[in-house]
């Protein structure tokens, strides 16, 4: 194991919005196991929980790209996030010849969270990483493919030790920062981190990238990204924002051949 684990591992999320659009993420991912890499994946799933919300006649909502979770939307959340999308990425990974193991944040309790705001619901704020969990199954040879839930701290509340739900982009950057992860790598389904004017901004800085959280030109979805961006480089070494739906996008990336947005200490 020590010889497996004694290079730093890739962690990568993959967009729940780009998956299913006939993008190579998942190929890439095996290959890179072939490679001998160690990679974490989180992945996302928001589609899939809109659809099934609205299925049961509940209206999704966001502040700040982060998703309104009450006690019904979180059952649903649970439900989609560690069966639908999580054991179907893990079947088809495994039906491209990867060694992939499908888990949560709450197993082994790897992840405990507290409630964010009360005015998001049943949504965490990540407290603790425990990531023995992930590099012993790293060490067995296997990729980590796990949904982005948190166990919230006993703490003597009602929902002490219950689920919560956290943004995966949170959840890949927390994992980047505790583990010292080389690379940080968001497939997503834009083309980066755009301008004022609409254009992506190819290279950032941290302190950039700080400043730009605090204007008016992140907004939604890429606001979590660039959090954790910032957050994962004060130990990882690079991160990047690409089109997880170009073919190729994760390969290309890790051979600086990429487009996007790449993120420097």
């Amino acid at each position: 194991m020590a010889d497996r684990l004694s290079n730093p591992p890739i962690v990568v999320k993959i967009g729940g919005s780009t998956l299913g659009n006939n993008d190579t993420s998942l190929k890439d991912l095996v290959a890179l196991q072939h490679q001998g890499r160690n990679v974490v994946v989180v992945h996302g799933g928001g589609p899939v929980i809109s659809r099934w919300m609205q299925r049961q006649g509940i209206a999704p909502r966001f502040v700040n790209g982060l998703r309104v979770t009450d006690a019904e939307s979180l059952d649903i959340v649970v439900a989609v996030l560690t069966g639908l999308v999580n054991k179907e990425l893990v079947s088809i990974m495994h039906g491209l010849g990867a060694r992939v193991l499908g888990m949560s944040g709450i197993d082994a309790g790897i992840l405990e969270a507290r409630v964010a705001n009360p005015d998001l619901g049943y949504v965490g704020e990540i407290t603790r990483v425990n990531a023995e969990p992930i590099n012993a199954v790293l060490g067995g040879g296997y990729i980590p493919m796990l949904a982005p839930l948190a166990m919230q701290e006993r703490d003597g509340s009602e929902h002490s030790g219950g689920a919560l739900n956290i943004n995966g982009d949170t959840v890949a950057g927390e994992l980047a920062h505790a583990m010292g992860a080389d690379h940080l790598i968001f497939l997503t389904d834009v083309p980066g981190v755009m301008d004022g004017n609409g254009r992506v901004m190819a290279r950032l800085n941290r302190r950039r990238a700080s400043l730009l959280l605090n204007s008016d030109v992140v907004r939604g979805g890429m606001i979590p990204k660039l959090e954790a961006c910032v957050r994962a480089l004060e130990s990882a070494r690079v991160a990047d924002i690409v089109d997880g739906r170009e073919p190729g996008a994760l390969l290309k990336c890790l051979e600086d051949e990429g487009g996007g947005t790449r993120i420097v200490g």
